[in-house]
């Protein structure tokens, strides 16, 4: 069994792509049961383990138990700090400097890694937390540079999220975010293979690219989310799908509607990357 985090695999591609996701671990023995958690664990009469109770009241006779950690931030020892932190990690600005209760940016408290949680230009200015060690290293070369920079020379993480994965043998890879898009289409490969790559996107404009199988083609989305290119995508693929119809994403809708893609960053070194508001819309 593997018991479902903040935002398992299925949750973070969406439609179609979290069905493939599932079907991957159910096709490996893992029973997938995702919104579950375990709430206790029960010993026989020599004390050890046969069963695990789970919040949906259910149990299951088990006699080994693997207990992970990370997937909720410790910032209880934050508590009284004056920042504004929380289970949520620590909220801090572009430029990774924390935020206090108040709500002000302070200048001597950096935040850098997976207890972030920083304004992301590129999906709205919505607050993200990018669990991967890759962002933990381009947040912390903003994070160290901005402590011994002055106001005007001080640079902000515009990095696009990405993460990958491998599970049983297939390559899974993202960048952007998924879960704001509207719409995903499959542009190259083959779902039924096993071997495609899918791209996302919000109002006509690219937010994302997700990859099984099918990662040679994988790094050209990164420049197209920065600029806000156009989706569907009008290029050809090679490999392309005879049906590439962008079809509805499958993500629940967005509480309050942040996430238009406004900006395109330019640069490419930390020292010159920067957003720039754009007057693109599409009707």
């Amino acid at each position: 069994m593997a018991e479902a985090g903040p935002a398992p695999l299925g949750a973070a591609l969406g439609g179609v792509i979290g069905a493939v996701a599932g079907e991957l671990q159910e096709e490996n023995g893992v029973d997938l049961r995702c919104g579950v958690r375990v709430v206790s664990l029960e010993g026989d009469a020599t004390g050890q383990l046969c069963r695990a109770h789970l919040s949906d009241g259910t149990a299951l006779d088990v006699n080994v138990a693997v207990t992970a950690l990370g997937a909720v931030r410790n910032a209880e020892w934050l508590a009284g700090s004056g920042l504004a932190s929380g289970p949520w990690g620590v909220a801090c600005d572009a430029g990774c400097r924390a935020f206090d209760v108040n709500g002000l940016v302070t200048d001597d408290v950096f935040v850098a890694g997976d207890a972030s949680r920083a304004p992301q230009p590129m999906f709205g200015y919505q607050f993200l937390a990018v669990e991967h060690w890759g962002n933990a290293i381009s947040q912390a070369e903003v994070a160290a540079h901005n402590m011994v920079s002055g106001e005007t020379e001080r640079w902000p993480h515009l990095a696009v999220p990405k993460f990958w994965s491998v599970q049983f043998g297939t390559e899974i890879k993202s960048v952007g975010v998924p879960s704001v898009a509207d719409e995903v289409a499959i542009v190259q490969g083959s779902v039924a293979l096993r071997r495609f790559l899918a791209v996302y996107g919000y109002k006509g404009r690219i937010v994302a690219a997700v990859a099984f199988n099918q990662n040679k083609w994988f790094e050209f989305y990164e420049p197209l989310i920065e600029q806000a290119a156009p989706f569907p995508p009008t290029f050809r693929h090679v490999d392309e799908p005879a049906e590439a119809r962008p079809v509805p994403a499958g993500f629940p809708a967005a509480a309050n509607p942040t996430q238009d893609a406004t900006v395109v960053v330019t640069g490419h070194y930390p020292n010159e990357r920067r957003a720039r508001l754009t007057d693109r819309r599409v009707p």
